[in-house]
This record gives structure tokens, sequence and C-alpha cells, in this order.
């Protein structure tokens, strides 16, 4: 080997390595009130290219900026497109997801993915045949605080969970209130959805759920307003709560478990605030009340990111479809849908 050989190979080795091409993904529908954010989240990372937005509702395709829109089957018959975002309005989801699933796509899909077992076992069954990545757009699963109360109570430091609380609250404005009442669920199988997704992931399917759906706001509509869900397993007690009619309601969303040898409080969800209480050392935690530091969070960044490697490496989602399954027969169960 000569000298200008060997300098030659000793600068390729020292050449980084070539960057994966992005990910070519398109969303089906922008109308669900995540859109807007998830949109942003995708143009600004390296891992995707958005290839481009397919939107029935005229005005909501004037709502869109810079962005480019294109028919349903572009995006369906498109082989370049590997990912799709079903982002629809909630009645939707399904149905959008359904034919994402059928192109051979990999899915993100808002939550709910579905308003029935049915519908979203079809789902299922269609992802196996293709080999398809599902990824459920529950948004406090990348939460670090709620993944850090969650570790603490699967790792034992809390001890026996004998409780499990949970609120998600919100105020919707009085035109919004019929698209909401749609389902006789109402705010549970809405946002409630995001507190069972959190329960069912730490303990599994529930023995039993009982719901409490009430319409308390003085409106002129059929909404369950002011739910609660009491979820039941052996040994713990899981209460989850979603009213839309708290002003200023995300500072006081929150998830408690407690247990047997302490408890860890999420508190805001966003920005992500942890607090555990400890009656001994247990784990990377001392004994007694401490403020756990978060690293900087901003919503969907990681939802898309681990479905980005997903596809690439061709791994599973931490979240496998059983427990997917399982979150979403309890939500229908908590809202009284099934």
């Amino acid at each position: 080997m000569n000298r200008r050989t060997f300098a030659s190979i000793a600068a390729g080795a020292a050449l980084p390595a070539r960057a994966a091409a992005p990910i070519r993904i398109a969303f089906l529908g922008a109308q669900h009130s995540h859109a807007a954010g998830k949109i942003r989240v995708v143009e600004e990372s390296p891992a995707y290219e958005l290839a481009g937005i397919w939107e029935p509702s005229e005005p909501v395709r004037r709502s869109l900026h810079n962005v480019k829109l294109l028919a349903r089957d572009q995006i369906l018959n498109d082989r370049s497109i590997r990912a799709v975002a079903v982002e629809s309005d909630v009645p939707d989801h399904a149905e959008h997801a359904r034919l994402a699933l059928d192109a051979g796509k990999h899915l993100h899909v808002e939550k709910p993915p579905a308003d029935s077992l049915a519908a979203f076992r079809e789902l299922q069954a269609l992802a196996r045949r293709h080999e398809a990545i599902v990824q459920v757009g529950y948004m406090w699963r990348y939460n670090p605080a709620v993944k850090a109360a969650l570790e603490a109570a699967r790792s034992g430091w809390l001890g026996d969970v004998y409780l499990i609380r949970a609120t998600m609250n919100t105020l919707i404005d009085a035109t919004r209130r019929k698209e909401w009442a749609r389902f006789p669920g109402g705010q549970m199988f809405e946002q409630g959805a995001h507190l069972c997704d959190m329960l069912v992931r730490l303990l599994g399917r529930p023995a039993r759920v009982t719901p409490f759906l009430r319409k308390h706001g003085r409106y002129d509509d059929t909404l369950m307003d002011n739910t609660v869900a009491v979820l039941e397993w052996p040994g713990t007690l899981g209460v989850i709560t979603a009213s839309t009619l708290q002003p200023d309601s995300g500072p006081h969303r929150f998830l408690e478990i407690a247990g047997t040898a302490g408890t860890a409080l999420v508190k805001p969800t966003e920005p992500p605030g942890l607090t555990i209480d400890l009656a001994r050392d247990s784990g990377p935690y001392k004994a007694g009340l401490q403020q756990v530091p978060m690293p900087p969070y901003q919503r969907y960044v990681d939802d898309f990111k681990d479905l980005a490697e997903c596809i690439r490496e061709g791994r599973a989602l931490s979240v496998t479809p059983e427990q997917d399954f399982e979150i979403q027969e309890t939500l229908l169960r908590a809202s009284a849908m099934m």
C-alpha cells in the first residue's frame, strides 16, 4: 500500500457516518387541535420530510400556511411516503387510519384511535398484515415527569401502589360543546383517554371500571362535561376525572401515585414537574420530599423521534399492541361505550 492510498483510507475513516435520508411523511387531516403542533414538529425535525397534507375542510385548508396540499389518493398511492399521521376529526380517525394501513404506511394516529373495540381490532389486524408500526398519539407517553413517576412505581420504589389519582380538565368554548358531545363518553372519551393510557400501562387491564358521566354545565346540549371513572385492580384503586368546566386548567392537571413506601406527584404536567416523597432511600431518590429536575421538553417531539427510529431500525415501540388494545378497551368502559 503506497502513502497516498493509506492517506485516502485514513481520511475516509475519519469522515462522519452519512446521515440517514429523512422519512417522507404526510398528514391525513388537520382538524384536530393537536394537528398544528405536530405539523410544526415534523417540519422542524431532520428525521422527516413533510410530503404534504390532505384536508377536506376549506376553512382548515386556509389555515395551513406554507405546506403542500395533496389529494388523499396522492398520499395513499405514493410509495415514497412511508408514514402517515392521522389528525382528522375524531369520528374519522379509524377510517383514515385504515386507509393508511391498507396503503402499507406506518401510522401515527391521534387519540382516541377509534370509537369501538371492533374498529380498533381491525386496525391492529391490518398493521400485522402489512408489518406496519401503529403509534397512538397519547401525548403524555413521552412526558419525562410521567415516565419517571411510572418508573418509580414499576421499580417498587414507592412500595405497594394502592391508589392512583389523575385529572385532566379543560374549558372549551360553548360553540365546541356539540362537537365533543357526539360520543356518549363526552369529556371522558376526549381527554380522559390520556389518563386511561397511563394507568393501564402501569397496572394492566382493570378488573372493574365504573364510570360516572354527568352534565353539570349550564348549556343547552348533551355533553357529559363532568366525568369520573373508578378503576379497580387487586389491591389498587384508580380515580380519574375529566371536566370541561375549569378555567386555567393546565396548571391543575396531575398524576399522583401513592404507595406504601412513598408518593410520586406529577404537577404540572407541562412544563413537567415531579415531586417524590419517600419513607426511605430507594433507587436514585433519597428519603423525604424532593423536587426532581426535569430535562427540557416540547410536546410531540419525542413521539415522532421514537417513531422515526422504530421505522429505520425495524424495532417495535415500547408500548405493545396488546397494551394499546387494553387501553382502548378501558377507555370505552370508562366512557360507557361498551
